[in-house]
């Protein structure tokens, strides 16, 4: 009778071992869901400001897709980083803007 009842214990403890384990992993994808989604929204914004310097480049355009392809088949690390790339090159090309807008300046006619 011990021994059964030592296996039932062994057994409940799996069970709820595995429970855990099943909840941790859907917390941490949740995670890097949200992860995605703060990464997302924050290229989209930077890519909405390079839109206004009307210096948009097609490579973030590219980059975003590629995020929300990545996000859509459930894979929210590389959606994440196709993300922050994106965000990287929307703020290169305010740089740009920015800097070119003001660089003729320092221009000698000849």
């Amino acid at each position: 009778m011990r021994d059964k009842l030592g296996n039932m214990r062994i057994s409940t403890v799996s069970l709820a071992v595995m429970l855990l384990l099943a909840g941790v992993t859907s917390v941490l994808a949740a995670g890097s869901e949200a992860d995605f989604k703060a990464a997302y929204a924050a290229a989209e914004a930077a890519n909405k400001e390079a839109g206004q310097l009307r210096n948009q480049w097609t490579v973030t355009a590219a980059a975003l897709a590629e995020a929300k392809k990545a996000a859509n088949s459930g894979d929210f690390d590389a959606a994440t980083a196709q993300s922050k790339e994106a965000e990287a090159l929307a703020k290169a090309s305010i740089y740009q803007a920015t800097r070119e807008k003001e660089a003729w300046k320092a221009l000698e006619i000849r």
